[in-house]
C-alpha cells in the first residue's frame, strides 16, 4: 500500500491547485495499474473531501502517531511531520521553502530523516540550498496533466474576440494583482477584441474574498466558478486561446506549475513568469516574461495574439510530455531505489564517531637487538 499523507487537520480540497491535483492523480494511476494507493487524512473522519473524489480510496486516522501503524510505502505532501513510519518514509515538497525564520525550525527537523522528492530542478536546487544537503539527494518526479487536457476538443471561436484565462488561484502569489495592472495599460485596455476571465479557485479564503470582490468590481474581466475536475477544467481551457500565469517573484517562486502544461496539453498558449520552476513547464507553446511586471505581461499577450492559435501538430507534441504516465512510472523508480542516507543518519554517525573511544597506540618492542653504549 501506498500512502500519501495530507495535511493533518485539512481537508483535501476540489479545484484549488497543483498540490491536490498531483496527489490524486498520482493515487488514481497507481490504483488503475493494480498497486494499492490511497489518500491519509488526519482528524477529520469521512468529512475530508473525499465526497469530492469518488474513485480515490481514503483512509481517515484520529491522529498523527497512527501514522506509525501503517505499513507499506508512507510518502508525506508538503508537511514534514516528525512521525516514526515502519519502513523509511518519503516527503513530497511542492512548495518552496518557507521565509519565516519560525517555520524554518520545522522544515529542517522533519526533513532530516525523509528521502525527498520535488517537482523540479529548481525546487531540487532550492531545497538542497536551504537544508544544506546535496542536491543529488533529492528525487525529480515532475507534476503532469490528466489525460482528459490532451483529448478534450477545441470548439470553434465564435466570438472573433481573443480570450485571455487566468487560471490560478486568487492570492497575490499567482500574479493576480499583476493582471489587474496589466488591465489597465493601453496596448491592452483599448483592444476590444481581448477578453479576461478568472476563476474562483481560491475565493474560500479570506484573501481571495476580497481578491474575488475586486474582480467582480472590474469591468474589464469576469468571474467564473472554479472547476472542481480535470475534465471541467480542460473544457474551460479549450474555450480559451491563452492562459496567463503571471506568478509573483518577491516573495514567492513557482516551483512547478502545472496549470500551464495542463493550458499547453488544451491547445492553449502560455505567458508565464520566467522564475522559479516555470520555464521548466515548457511544452512548446510558453512565452516567458519579466516577473512582477504588468507591461512585460501586456507585450506578451500582445506577441501571443499576433502569434495566433496553436496548431494542432504543435497541440499534438504538447500532450506527448508530462503526461501521468510518465510521472508515476518516475515516482515508483524513485521508490525502488536505495535511498540516500538521510541527514539525521549521517549527523548520528558523525556524533556516534565523535564519542568512540580514542584509539590506543601499543608501544613497540624491538628483539634480538643489542644495546651498546656510545663511545666516550
Amino acid at each position: 500500500m501506498i500512502s500519501f499523507i495530507w495535511s493533518p487537520g485539512n481537508p483535501l480540497p476540489a479545484g484549488t491547485g497543483g498540490s491536490e491535483n498531483y496527489t490524486v492523480g498520482q493515487v488514481r494511476e497507481l490504483t488503475r495499474r493494480g498497486l494499492p494507493a490511497q489518500v491519509v487524512t488526519v482528524g477529520l473522519g469521512v468529512d475530508d473531501g473525499r465526497d469530492e473524489f469518488t474513485d480515490i480510496p481514503f483512509l481517515s486516522l484520529q491522529t498523527l502517531a497512527e501514522i506509525s501503524e501503517l505499513d507499506g510505502t508512507v510518502v508525506f505532501v508538503n508537511e514534514p511531520h516528525p512521525v516514526p513510519t515502519m519502513h523509511p518514509a518519503f516527503l513530497i515538497l511542492h512548495n518552496p521553502p518557507p521565509i519565516r525564520e519560525r517555520e524554518r525550525a520545522f522544515a529542517v527537523e522533519g526533513t532530516r530523516d525523509r528521502a525527498l522528492i520535488v517537482t523540479s530542478r529548481y525546487a531540487a536546487a532550492l531545497w538542497s540550498k536551504y537544508l544544506d544537503i546535496d542536491v543529488l539527494t533529492i528525487s525529480v518526479v515532475y507534476p503532469f496533466a490528466e489525460p482528459c487536457f490532451a483529448a478534450q476538443s477545441r470548439p470553434g471561436n465564435a466570438t472573433g474576440k481573443t480570450r485571455v484565462l487566468f487560471a490560478g488561484r486568487l492570492s497575490p502569489e499567482k500574479g493576480i494583482y499583476t493582471l489587474l495592472e496589466t488591465l489597465h495599460i493601453d496596448v491592452i485596455e483599448q483592444d476590444l477584441d481581448l477578453t479576461f476571465t478568472a476563476t474562483t479557485a481560491g475565493a474560500d479564503k479570506p484573501q481571495g474574498k476580497i481578491i474575488k470582490q475586486l474582480l467582480g468590481e472590474h469591468p474589464g474581466i469576469s468571474v467564473v466558478a472554479n472547476c472542481k475536475t480535470p475534465a471541467t477544467m480542460a473544457a474551460l481551457m479549450a474555450d480559451h486561446d491563452i492562459v496567463v500565469m503571471p506568478s509573483n517573484s518577491q516573495y514567492w517562486h513557482e516551483t512547478f506549475g502545472i496549470v500551464s502544461i495542463e493550458a499547453q496539453h488544451s491547445g492553449c498558449r502560455v505567458i508565464a513568469s520566467n522564475d522559479g520552476g516555470l520555464p521548466e513547464t515548457d511544452c512548446g507553446a510558453v512565452s516567458l516574461i519579466t516577473p512582477d511586471n504588468a507591461e512585460a505581461l501586456a507585450w506578451g499577450i500582445r506577441e501571443a495574439v499576433d502569434s495566433g492559435p496553436l496548431s494542432p501538430s504543435a497541440r499534438h507534441d504538447a500532450g506527448e510530455k508530462f503526461t501521468v504516465a510518465q510521472s508515476v512510472d518516475t515516482l515508483l523508480e524513485v521508490f525502488a531505489r536505495q535511498p540516500p542516507i538521510s541527514p539525521a543518519t549521517i549527523v548520528a554517525q558523525l556524533e556516534e564517531l565523535i564519542l568512540a573511544p580514542s584509539a590506543q597506540v601499543q608501544p613497540v618492542i624491538h628483539t634480538g637487538e643489542t644495546l651498546t653504549r656510545p663511545s666516550p
